[in-house]
């Protein structure tokens, strides 16, 4: 029998038990918590000779579906449909061992989809399972880019070389070459798909340059698709990632958004954003009097309106990602110069704070946002830095905007920094624990979810205890590891 059609992993088939291709692991071997190995060859290779044709046998042709139709076990037909194959049966061909290439599909299946993508922890529904793999079985170039995050994984781990990764790489870059010479291929979501990654993998090598020159040749792309809110409608997954990691890469947002409304070619609102915008919160606290730039206010206000309906109506972590995508591209791109110094210090603390609290809440997707952290968080102490030129009294929002800028520069250099000044913003309000500081906190601008409050404490507790140092190394970052709702719909 020939190996593509062998119809079982290599510990089923050593006990000649029945083993379900339609899944990455067999029931089998996860009981058992071990490695499912498929011993079956891509399709892409060599096919045995044909047998002598047989007049009476018509040779097969397309199925109703449109889908090529093959010959299976005992002369049967069996349509070949994109996604239907278990993906150890049927995947591009590629220049590494047959045994190394299923490792890395193993990992990237188990893993990497899930690093990647951290908002959804469920193997049904992670967009790089249920939309990106599928793609990348009939894409022999997102193949080979998903197969190189995987393989540069492996390789930082063992710390031998990149090898198997340049390989990778090498061939990418010539299949992608030859589809963004066809107009047609190189409009495909696959394609940008392929780009945008590229670009990822090159910013964290340290290859700015030619991530950038990535970047840029995605941003033609999306453009000749006819904005990012059309690729969206094909493909919410590349849109998401061609959105969030070109701004990551560069520093600043690469589309438009769209207006409350929803009108417009660039990154849409979430239906909640158009919701509840009149509503009163007496418990929270009034920005109304505050020299605040209508733009900013204008989002503040609905922002604070769709956390507060979260507490309501929770949704799904996908919504999350939509609407810090939203929000941060909206603030960032109504920025004035940073060396503007007509621009209100109150307004633009809000602005860099507000940025800073959407990426804390969602936590790094697709590929590490510390670098534009960083940025927005020397942005946020330069304007704190004007603020303390004029003269005011202390409030919960300078509670808030300190709870946030200590926690998003935890690790950094400023993290001290943050950390004296929210001591003394304390000290001045009479706050001596964390249950004093988290009622203004919440009354500013927050998102109710189940590790809202372990993220912030720790780093005041730290401060109003005497006993406690503050020490930068002390904290990082945190990550969203939420595998549940957490309060959005």
């Amino acid at each position: 029998m020939r190996q593509t059609l062998r119809r079982s992993c290599d510990s089923c088939a050593k006990s000649k038990h029945s083993c379900d291709l339609r899944t990455p692991r067999c029931s089998r071997c996860v009981k058992r918590k071990t490695l499912c190995v498929y011993a079956n060859e891509p399709l892409t290779a060599e096919p045995p000779p044909p047998p002598p044709p047989n007049p009476s046998t018509a040779t097969p042709g397309p199925g109703p579906d449109g889908h090529r139709r093959r010959h299976g076990p005992g002369g049967e037909l069996a349509a070949y449909r994109l996604g239907s194959l278990d993906p150890f049966d049927s995947y591009p061909q590629t220049r590494l061992p047959r045994e190394h290439v299923q490792r890395l599909i193993h990992s990237f299946l188990h893993k990497i989809a899930f690093q990647y993508y951290p908002l959804d922890l469920n193997a049904t529904s992670n967009p790089f399972l249920v939309s990106w793999w599928p793609l990348a079985l009939g894409d022999p170039a997102l193949f080979h880019v998903s197969l190189q995050t995987a393989c540069l994984d492996e390789e930082l781990l063992a710390q031998k070389g990149f090898q198997a990764s340049e390989i990778l790489m090498a061939d990418s870059v010539a299949l992608l070459r030859r589809k963004v010479h066809d107009t047609s291929l190189a409009l495909q979501d696959g394609t940008m798909n392929s780009v945008i990654t590229l670009a990822a993998i090159e910013f964290g090598k340290g290859n700015i340059k030619v991530s950038e020159m990535h970047v840029d040749g995605v941003t033609r792309l999306v453009n000749m698709r006819g904005g990012i809110n059309a690729v969206r409608q094909t493909s919410p997954l590349t849109a998401r990632m061609v959105g969030w990691v070109s701004m990551i890469v560069k520093g600043h947002p690469q589309f438009d958004a769209q207006d409350d409304d929803g009108i417009g070619y660039g990154i849409p609102p979430i239906p909640e954003w158009q919701m509840d915008l009149h509503a009163i919160h007496d418990d929270l606290f009034d920005v109304g009097d505050l020299d605040m730039d209508d733009g900013v206010r204008n989002v503040f206000t609905r922002l604070r309106n769709v956390f507060q309906r979260a507490r309501r109506v929770p949704f799904p972590t996908t919504r999350l990602h939509d609407l810090t995508c939203f929000v941060i591209h909206r603030i960032l791109l109504s920025a004035p110069d940073p060396t503007d110094e007509g621009a209100s210090p109150v307004s633009e603390c809000v602005r860099y704070a507000m940025v800073l609290y959407m990426f804390t809440v969602h936590g790094p997707t697709y590929y590490s946002h510390a670098v534009i952290l960083s940025t927005m968080v020397a942005r946020l102490a330069a304007q704190l830095g004007r603020l303390d030129e004029v003269p005011r009294v202390y409030s919960s929002l300078d509670v808030w905007i300190h709870a946030v800028g200590m926690v998003a520069a935890a690790g950094t250099p400023r993290y001290q920094w943050f950390a004296e000044r929210a001591w003394a913003v304390a000290s001045a309000m009479q706050l001596s624990c964390w249950d004093d500081v988290a009622p203004h906190v919440k009354s500013v601008l927050w998102l109710e979810m189940p590790q809202g409050e372990g993220v912030f404490r720790p780093h005041w507790t730290a401060i109003l205890d005497p006993e406690a140092e503050v020490e930068a190394a002390s904290y990082m970052t945190p990550v969203s590891k939420s595998v549940t709702p957490v309060g959005f719909m």
